[in-house]
């Protein structure tokens, strides 16, 4: 990628990445990320745990679908990397696994070379680009020499698709790249909702909405229309990331009224 295809690091605005750094206790954020943070956590004191939990789904829904046989994953939406990331623990399950990172923040970018220690065996890449259009992602030469798109595919959405405030744009990049993939594909996605501690999730938006941050809240039948219509959800369903195939032991003691968020994976056919 050429210098002038880098988007200018404006530290003096939050950013959704830096901010969701700052929640899980990460070093990569600035002043105005760290101010919405603590305006979100101000009316929504349980912030922290959601992008713990939201983080630990992602690691088991991972987990499982390596050991249903994908070998192959697109992650979008990357955000500043947190280990074990999502190759370290796809290729700790078998080390031919594959992974390209997609992001839009020059922060992510500066430390894109954390995303790329591949196992011998595997290989990892990373897409400076827009989600918002899905052509350009798959279009990616990084994509095209690191992904076999005629096998699966796991899709990771965590936690990005509810800072896309119009729905026909979110569903159409869903949609966008989930057609170009095999059948036998994988949608791995959380999504922050109102149907779960309406007033703290609301305040939350709000002050990331007063921070330049947009998003939007979407309930189950959302997600189910917007996202999942036509996929074959695994079971448990569409839950409470904390309740995704977890003990008691890694719950933490959290209720499922903690964190209003929802998480499902789902297989193409």
């Amino acid at each position: 990628m050429s210098g002038e295809d880098v988007p200018e690091l404006n530290t003096g605005r939050a950013h959704s990445a830096r901010v969701y750094d700052y929640l899980l206790g990460g070093k990569d954020n600035y002043a105005a990320d760290r101010a919405a943070a603590e305006a979100a956590l101000r009316v929504f004191p349980n912030a922290r745990a959601a992008a713990r939990a939201n983080r630990e789904f992602m690691h088991r829904a991972v987990r499982a679908v390596t050991e249903l046989g994908v070998r192959q994953f697109l992650d979008i939406g990357t955000g500043i990397p947190t280990s074990p990331n999502l190759h370290q623990v796809a290729q700790g399950i078998d080390p031919a696994c594959r992974v390209v990172y997609v992001d839009n923040d020059p922060i992510v970018l500066a430390h894109a070379a954390a995303l790329m220690t591949s196992v011998p065996g595997g290989r990892t890449a990373y897409v400076q680009a827009d989600a918002k259009d899905p052509g350009a992602v798959l279009a990616a030469p990084e994509v095209q020499a690191t992904l076999d798109l005629d096998q699966p595919v796991a899709l990771s959405l965590i936690a990005i698709l509810h800072f896309i405030d119009d729905d026909e744009v979110a569903a159409g990049m869903v949609r966008g790249i989930l057609e170009h993939l095999a059948p036998g594909s994988f949608l791995i996605l959380t999504h922050a909702t109102p149907d779960i501690a309406p007033e703290a999730i609301s305040g939350s938006l709000a002050a990331y909405r007063s921070a330049g941050i947009r998003g939007r809240l979407r309930s189950r039948d959302e997600l189910e229309r917007l996202f999942l219509g036509g996929l074959d959800v695994l079971e448990p369903g569409i839950v409470v990331p904390q309740r995704w195939r977890a003990g008691a032991v890694e719950i933490g003691g959290l209720n499922d009224t903690d964190i209003p968020v929802y998480a499902a994976v789902a297989r193409r056919a």
